[in-house]
């Protein structure tokens, strides 16, 4: 993996960019801080006196050795009382130290975690319901969760991190340093010329880590995706024996993520060695050079036992500022996956206007669009939907059916021309008071974690139980609710798992109904539910719809046969438009698709 990486090494502008990235990107995450900044200043206070008393302890601690050591080796009185004040004030200095440090960890550790990550979180979840329906469509939802869980998480780290780089690595080295070179110049030269030599080699190690941290953090994403997958489509990987194929998947993602984790983790790995090779180098040294200064009178023994305490030290801040520069690049990379998400462009929200008051006069005019720009699919699309009128909207498959829809609640905005409800542009409109005038029952039912009760109540905001209950009977659902045990307050799980596909539908028809919006969306609405009870909701359909404008999208032409227009939609553009009788007396694609169906049926 290291041949890999030696093939490909960045060139000197590409290792500028890089740095200046990662510059923008740390003082991004400080400022993320800002919030908190004073819980971080009583934070690095604390540190800071903890330092002072870490410092202060060889120093102590050397003073008394050197007294027991006159005792033993020049018979030198000892005078106890001082000495034994002078222990307590050593041990003292130690208590506070680690108080200190237990202090600043339930600081931060309580600080990060409750208003730093977590707000983080709110944000993107405030982020993703301002962003347009396609970044849902296009985004993997473990992708996402990856994002909000582990990459805020790296971030909340980091946070904690550059706080101890700063106190306990760099203010803890300047001290121990001023402290040696003025106990003995020459071994303190001994320890700290090794110093720059070791940061430089941890720095530039660290840089090259960054790369392969954040194309695996990329690809844990990715597993994510697959993983949710699995889960939603358990059944189906089941029934189609599919598992050796998602267990190869599974492999590839997770050796490429090993790959790239493997090569970063190794890069940063090697870090700490190198420092710890460096300490242990200056160690030597100060051993050997402390023991020929002693013996010759230069510095007593206690100044050595000081010295030896403070090179251990130094090890603390090396290895501190050296881990932290190899967290950084990993922090880096899951910065970028998160403020790439936070910088994504929103939906563009127009000045808030009135809603039009007519009864749902509905128009696409000119109307074209395009998912991806390379492959148009409406085109030239042309509709003229009168107050009141039902429309049935029927084609092949991709044909352009849904996308219809999509276009007409703004889940997408269309590429050229323009869509008008009572003469008003849609796109002059918030996109939450638009759809605050239609009802919608998509094919893809979805109920949400609750009581059948609250799952019929969200088509509602403050609706009474009176309509609950109405809007269930009028579904047809209230007499297989009635049989449960619990009634309307039995729980739907996380999955929906307990009710049917049809029940489920029955259920988000009956939100519909609670709604009572001006304009309906049936999308597939009757797909996943028997024949008698097809009969019975269409005869309801019916009714719900009188005086209403109503939009029947449908694979099933036997459920739009008395609607007032049907629009034949293939390839994006309306190939026939007429009455159910009028399409077949034309006998043209329409009757050609009615007549496949009953003949299948036959």
């Amino acid at each position: 993996m290291l041949k890999e990486t030696e093939k490909k090494k960045p060139t000197r502008e590409e290792r500028k960019a890089s740095l200046q990235k990662s510059k923008r990107t740390l003082r991004r995450i400080l400022m993320e801080a800002k919030p908190i900044r004073w819980w971080l200043a009583l934070a690095g206070f604390i540190s800071v006196v903890s330092v002072g008393m870490v410092l202060a302890g060889p120093e102590l601690l050397g003073k008394q050795t050197d007294v027991l050591y006159q005792f033993w080796a020049n018979g030198t009185a000892i005078d106890m009382p001082s000495f034994i004040r002078q222990c307590a004030v050593l041990g003292g200095v130690y208590l506070i130290a680690g108080v200190c440090s237990l202090a600043t960890m339930f600081i931060m550790n309580n600080v990060v975690s409750k208003l730093f990550t977590c707000e983080l979180r709110i944000r993107m979840s405030d982020k993703i319901r301002r962003l347009a329906v396609k970044f849902v469509d296009d985004t993997p939802k473990g992708e996402v969760i990856s994002r909000m869980t582990n990459d805020v998480s790296v971030l909340g780290n980091t946070v904690h991190t550059v706080l101890d780089l700063t106190i306990s690595g760099i203010i803890k080295l300047v001290g121990i340093t001023v402290i040696v070179f003025t106990i003995q110049p020459l071994m303190a030269l001994s320890v700290v010329v090794l110093v720059p030599l070791s940061l430089t080699i941890a720095s530039l190690i660290s840089q090259r880590s960054e790369k392969h941290f954040s194309d695996g953090r990329d690809f844990i994403g990715k597993i994510y995706a697959l993983n949710e997958e699995d889960f939603a489509g358990f059944a189906t990987i089941k029934a189609f024996h599919l598992e050796d194929r998602q267990k190869r998947a599974h492999e590839t993602l997770v050796d490429t993520a090993k790959g790239h984790l493997q090569s970063g983790y190794y890069l940063a790995g090697i870090v700490q060695p190198i420092v710890a090779l460096t300490n242990n180098l200056a160690y030597i040294a100060i051993c050997l050079l402390g023991g020929a200064l002693a013996i010759n009178g230069t510095i007593n023994v206690g100044e050595v036992v000081a010295f030896v305490l403070y090179a251990k030290l130094f090890a603390g801040p090396l290895e501190s500022i050296s881990g932290g520069l190899s967290t950084m690049q990993h922090t880096l990379a899951s910065a970028g996956r998160v403020y790439d998400l936070l910088d994504r462009e929103e939906m563009v929200q127009p000045v808030e206007r009135p809603l039009p008051q007519g009864g749902g006069h509905i128009r696409f005019e000119h109307v074209n669009f395009a998912y991806d720009p390379a492959k148009p699919l409406i085109q030239d699309l042309n509709i003229d939907v009168h107050p009141g009128q039902k429309v049935a909207i029927v084609g092949p498959t991709g044909g352009g059916k849904t996308t219809i829809v999509n276009l007409l609640m703004r889940f997408y905005d269309v590429d050229s021309g323009c869509i008008t409800i009572d003469g008003v542009d849609t796109k002059s409109m918030d996109r939450a008071d638009l759809r605050s005038m239609f009802s919608m029952v998509l094919q893809d039912t979805w109920l949400f974690s609750g009581s059948i009760y609250e799952n019929i109540a969200y088509g509602k905001a403050g609706a009474t139980r009176e309509e609950v209950l109405e809007a269930a009977r009028r579904a047809h659902i209230d007499f297989f609710v009635e049989t449960l045990p619990e009634g309307y307050e039995t729980q739907i799980n996380e999955e929906s798992t307990n009710v049917s596909s049809g029940q489920k539908q029955l259920l988000t028809i009956a939100r519909a109904y609670l709604a009572n919006r001006n304009i309906l969306i049936l999308d597939e609405a009757t797909s996943n539910v028997d024949t008698r009870t097809e009969i019975l909701i269409q005869q309801t359909m019916d009714e719900l719809m009188r005086a209403r404008t109503s939009f029947v999208i449908a694979h099933r032409l036997s459920t739009i046969v008395n609607a007032d227009t049907i629009l034949v939609v293939n390839d994006g553009q309306i190939v026939e438009q007429g009455t159910h009788q009028e399409l077949l007396a034309k006998n043209g694609f329409y009757a050609e698709i009615y007549n496949s169906q009953y003949a299948l049926l036959n």
